[in-house]
């Protein structure tokens, strides 16, 4: 792919595909537990998992659709979760390789559209929401789940730095105030909101990634840097672990 955004996103997972399928922090959590309770019944005939990641969220929605479509920009990350899904006898998940702005699918293709860990990686996220109702049937249900920026401009400063220096695919972690108009303006009626708190082991946390050693080090000279309300809030611990906001939003198309 060229140097473009998507192509900075499926350069960075290509090559870490399976340590997303693997990772703790993605393979389960009260979130997944809520995604699937929200499916759980509605026996939907075809489930959108959008930007799909290692597939987790896939996984879980399996057992309850007639077809699940795993979307990602990265094709190691798609090959990945189809060889999972293989091996778990998960034979009703495909794969489409598309970025969230530019979906390849008819409007009103899907029952259920679920994004997790998604949306921060997106080019354009009012794009890429609007795409998510344009391929939801009405009165679709959608579950939306991201890591948030607490909103106040000096939490905010130090959260999207430590994100970039981390991963330079990073683009934005929303608020939640910016999330609720932005999928309103979408077509979605929020029906909703469920904040959580996630506890960031430094050493895992850049691993995973594959930080390099000088931009891990310039993350915890800002940490070592902070004020003490930005300590406080992200809870930073002497090993430089500390807790992130994230919130699950439900909503149905309007």
């Amino acid at each position: 792919m060229t140097n473009s955004h998507h192509g900075v996103v499926a350069a960075q997972y290509g090559q870490r595909a399976d340590a997303y399928v693997t990772s703790a922090v993605h393979a389960s959590g009260a979130d997944l537990d809520q995604i699937e309770d929200t499916l759980r019944g509605r026996n939907a005939a075809r489930v959108l998992d959008l930007g799909c990641g290692g597939g987790h969220v896939a996984y879980r929605a399996a057992p309850h659709a007639a077809e699940v479509v795993a979307v990602d920009v990265t094709a190691p990350m798609l090959e990945a979760v189809a060889r999972n899904a293989a091996e778990r006898g998960l034979n009703n998940i495909t794969t489409t390789q598309a970025p969230a702005e530019r979906l390849p699918f008819a409007d009103g293709h899907f029952d259920v559209v679920l994004s997790r860990f998604s949306a921060h990686h997106w080019l354009n996220a009012e794009a890429g929401l609007r795409e998510a109702r344009r391929v939801l049937a009405p009165g679709g249900r959608a579950v939306f789940v991201d890591i948030v920026s607490p909103g106040h401009p000096l939490l905010d400063t130090h959260l999207q730095a430590v994100e970039l220096l981390r991963d330079t695919s990073h683009v934005r972690n929303y608020s939640a105030a910016e999330w609720m108009a932005a999928l309103s303006r979408a077509g979605f009626a929020v029906t909703g909101l469920t904040p959580r708190r996630l506890r960031m082991e430094f050493a895992v946390w850049t691993a995973r990634t594959s930080t390099p050693e000088l931009r891990a080090q310039a993350i915890r000279a800002l940490q070592d840097l902070a004020s003490d309300e930005v300590r406080r809030h992200f809870d930073i611990l002497e090993d430089g672990s500390f807790l992130l906001d994230s919130l699950t939003i439900e909503a149905e198309a309007c």
